[in-house]
């Protein structure tokens, strides 16, 4: 069950683009399991993906066709990854691509495919292929909550974020999003889609800075199980049907902070709605020498079966903190200038166990859903922070049964 996540009531409409859903059966019948994005002419777009070297047949065409800076339709389907599919995924990658820009009178080439779900197997190109009238037949702006739920694989809820910027001029700009993620989930992507849209005018190159630090700040700090999976992406687009922005302008931070914002409420979902999560983890890292030391501190903290699992017991186990920070891979680690806490409890001061400390209060801390593990390094003045969640015996159980 998703930790203290509540399913959207409504998201903003972003003009300039529609979104429509249709089923394929792709895995089985009975829900929604295709997701099409219909953009007008002039949007913007910038995209990132996953860095497994295995990547995904679609991950390979979005990544070439999106390098243009501009795309008029997305299409996304659940239940099949289309990966490890060889020559073969890509041809039926480019083919669903050409029936959907034929069925919205678009060039092929502004078409990108996204696919999430079980790896090795072959699309369903002639169940997608008739679904794709369906899903163009039920284009519309306010579609969000709708593709929301088809691009579900073992989430538990659809995810989905809204933001809006009034800016100096008194007009006001929107920025809405959904992702999708449950398990495979470790930073450089993350197994995760996400789709953000603003009515905002952006060129390409500012869209692409503001997604590379929008996603560094959200979806690169999380992590549900330490696997990355082959067919992460996160698309950043911009309608242009409102205010024109760029870097150095006036409202520019107050916009930029608000896609982060989006961002980072769908990655913490995503983490929330953890396979089997019982817990939801933040680890705060300070003191270390620079940013890179406190991200690996913090992600081995965070990815350790051994904490993982203390967190979903509820058992306060500093010595598996401890232990996990000290094989981060820290040079000249010194272990007595390391302090740690859960929450406001100090459990360790100085690589000691504090003289306050009270296990019971401790107890206390990781008997609630949600708390942060704090981790000083006393090494210098950066810091990190990044999510995670508990090991349960449910995550072995849905992962057990994924294909059956």
């Amino acid at each position: 069950m998703a930790v203290n996540l509540v399913a959207p009531e409504a998201l903003t409409a972003i003009p300039g683009v529609r979104l429509g859903t249709a089923e394929a059966a792709v895995k089985k019948p009975g829900r929604p399991d295709v997701a099409l994005f219909a953009f007008d002419e002039g949007t913007t777009l910038a995209a990132v993906y996953t860095r497994n070297a295995f990547a995904a047949a679609p991950v390979q065409l979005a990544r070439i066709r999106s390098a243009a800076g501009a795309a008029r339709a997305l299409l996304i389907n659940s239940g099949n990854a289309n990966a490890g599919t060889g020559a073969a995924g890509l041809a039926d990658a480019t083919t669903l691509c050409r029936h959907t820009a034929d069925a919205l009178d678009v060039e092929e080439d502004a078409v990108l495919p996204f696919s999430t779900g079980v790896i090795g197997e072959r699309l369903p190109v002639d169940r997608l292929k008739a679904a794709i009238p369906a899903a163009v037949d039920a284009l519309r702006e306010d579609g969000w909550l709708a593709a929301a739920r088809a691009i579900m694989t073992t989430d538990t809820l659809p995810k989905g974020a809204s933001r809006q910027v009034r800016l100096a001029s008194g007009a006001t700009v929107s920025i809405t999003g959904i992702a999708k993620g449950s398990g495979m989930i470790r930073p450089d992507m993350a197994t995760m889609l996400a789709f953000v849209g603003t009515d905002a005018a952006v060129r390409p190159d500012a869209l692409r800075v503001l997604l590379e630090e929008a996603a560094g700040a959200s979806f690169n700090r999380i992590s549900v199980d330490g696997d990355t999976s082959t067919n992460d992406a996160c698309v950043l687009f911009a309608t242009g049907r409102g205010e024109s922005l760029a870097p150095g302008d006036a409202d520019w931070p107050a916009f930029a902070a608000a896609v982060t914002a989006v961002c980072r409420t769908l990655a913490q979902a995503i983490v929330r709605d953890g396979e089997g999560a019982t817990k939801f983890v933040t680890v705060d890292v300070s003191g270390a020498r620079d940013a890179d030391e406190a991200r690996r501190a913090a992600f081995t903290v965070a990815e350790s079966p051994l904490v993982k699992t203390a967190c979903f017991a509820g058992d306060p186990n500093w010595g598996r903190i401890l232990a996990a920070v000290g094989r981060a891979g820290l040079t000249d680690f010194d272990i007595d200038r390391v302090s740690i806490r859960l929450d406001d409890v100090v459990i360790v001061r100085d690589g000691q166990p504090a003289d306050d400390y009270r296990e019971a209060d401790a107890d206390a801390v990781m008997a609630a859903p949600e708390f942060v593990i704090g981790i000083e390094l006393g090494r210098g003045d950066a810091g990190t922070e990044v999510w995670t969640c508990d090991l349960s015996y449910d995550y072995v159980r849905i992962n057990a049964e994924y294909r059956s």
